[in-house]
């Protein structure tokens, strides 16, 4: 029993081998199943400047598990999009935080988003427990929102301004809580993407705080940079709006 576990021990850490050897430029390995797919095409893909490039294409034929090699800067968020070959599908795309490593997803055909269950990256991670707290906040404001269109409805103008302001309140909240939660992860390039994605608009202030708390390394990433470069636009904008 033990030399049949070493046997297999050994051919594991070979086929390992192997596969660095058939992609040494890779820095990370994704494997993962997509149970109940027969049929369809994985596209695992990068946003630049608003454009949307396939960084690798998977096509499923029978086998729903699939692995993929890629080579990234630093950590990033990356997407997951499936092609199920039905042109009203929604459920299809799948943002996840990249890092260099080996990373797993797993999920399903029919509920591709809503069970995924991704491992390998601490930024994902985190990021899954900001968007958790996230859905409170939206919630909330849904709850406040059907509040709203009811007493403008029945024309009690009172009540709708008060639960207005609350919903003004439960926003500025929000936005608190992403800044704070980004300036707690400076260590990580989720803070920068954090705020670039979700408070861009935020008071230059709170912008520069979350610059300040970054750890070199963040602030040389590539959400880092794109953070440093947007506040130095801000501040020109500021500047241009003083003097006109």
């Amino acid at each position: 029993m033990k030399r049949a576990l070493s046997l297999f021990a050994l051919l594991f850490i070979v086929a390992a081998c192997n596969n660095e050897e058939k992609h040494p430029d890779s820095n990370l390995h994704i494997t993962g199943e997509i149970k109940g797919l027969k049929k369809g095409k994985l596209y695992i893909q990068q946003l630049r400047d608003t454009t949307l490039t396939t960084l690798d294409s998977i096509i499923v034929n029978g086998d729903a598990t699939f692995d993929s090699y890629l080579n990234i800067d630093g950590p990033e968020m990356l997407y997951l999009f499936l092609d199920r070959g039905q042109t009203k599908s929604i459920d299809n795309s799948l943002p996840f935080f990249a890092e260099p490593g080996e990373m797993t997803i797993n999920s399903t055909n029919e509920n591709f988003f809503a069970k995924a269950k991704i491992t390998g990256s601490e930024n994902h991670k985190m990021y899954e427990d900001y968007l958790k707290m996230k859905s409170r906040f939206t919630n909330k404001n849904l709850e406040l929102l059907e509040q709203s269109m009811e007493a403008e409805k029945e024309g009690n103008t009172a009540i709708k301004d008060s639960i207005d302001k609350q919903m003004e309140n439960l926003l500025k909240k929000r936005y608190l809580f992403t800044v704070n939660y980004a300036i707690n992860k400076g260590d990580y390039e989720l803070a920068p993407y954090l705020v670039l994605s979700e408070v861009n608009d935020v008071n230059i202030v709170y912008l520069d705080t979350v610059q300040k708390s970054m750890s070199p390394k963040v602030a040389k990433s590539y959400y880092g940079e794109l953070l440093t470069e947007y506040i130095a636009e801000r501040r020109k904008a500021v500047e241009a709006a003083k003097s006109e």
